[in-house]
């Protein structure tokens, strides 16, 4: 018997049932949408010159993000699962803090620590580096909701993976970084690109944080996710031809 007939084996026919209806769930929202594109519309959407910032300044912005959450949240994923220190618990607790704070909660965080009445931020100001309502408190705002996926995902790789191949490099002589370099990076290049795509994915969708703390400024902050929200509320059909 293969190990497909034996998965099938132990999974009862019921869950069929579920499975099912959450996929449905899932994607007829979608298929509604798609259905109500006007083919002969959409061209002339996507080519308009709003359209095209937002979509530029999306698709940049969010790949800053992904960048800089793989280079900040790998050490950070991985620390947190192969290392004891004090407060760990509180520092993961912290760290998925921003997956379930709502996005304009998370949006205010950042602009009353780093807007330009804030302590932080008025420092920041004042040596002519402001963030609040600028193309990199897009990225700043990106960044904090989605970091915490390439934690998730470096230190659940970790996790599943073990440590072995790192002691026996170990043990066979090599350094700390030659064993991180050429053993641990290799081995963990699955678990770094899911969290990099996730990263990517969460801030090309970032909405409330990035309204809250950028604003929505054409060319500058507006996103693609505020160009459709901006442009649903006078042409839904263009709204929906951008989504």
């Amino acid at each position: 018997m293969t190990g497909r007939a034996r998965r099938h084996a132990t999974a009862p026919r019921w869950l069929w049932i579920p499975a099912v209806l959450a996929v449905a769930f899932l994607l007829v929202p979608i298929i509604g949408m798609v259905t109500r594109i006007d083919l002969g519309h959409l061209g002339e959407v996507i080519a308009a010159p709003e359209s095209q910032l937002a979509m530029g300044l999306s698709l940049l912005t969010s790949t800053i993000s992904a960048f800089v959450s793989v280079v900040l949240g790998f050490p950070l994923g991985y620390l947190l699962a192969t290392t004891t220190f004090p407060g760990q618990r509180l520092v993961r607790t912290l760290i998925l803090l921003p997956l379930v704070l709502p996005p304009v909660v998370s949006g205010l965080a950042l602009l009353y620590t780093w807007g330009r009445s804030a302590y932080l931020g008025s420092l920041l100001t004042e040596a002519g580096l402001g963030l609040a309502y600028t193309t990199a408190a897009v990225v700043v705002a990106q960044i904090f909701v989605s970091l915490p996926f390439m934690v998730m995902s470096v230190e659940t790789a970790v996790a599943a993976r073990g440590q072995r191949y790192e002691i026996a490099a170990a043990e066979l002589g090599a350094t700390p970084m030659r064993v991180f370099v050429t053993v641990t990076v290799p081995m963990l290049r699955a678990g770094i690109l899911t969290g990099a795509v996730l990263c990517f994915a969460r801030s090309l969708g970032e909405f409330g944080a990035t309204l809250t703390f950028a604003g929505s400024l054409s060319g500058v902050t507006r996103t693609m996710p505020l160009q459709i929200y901006l442009v649903r509320e006078s042409d839904p059909q263009s709204a929906i031809a951008l989504s």
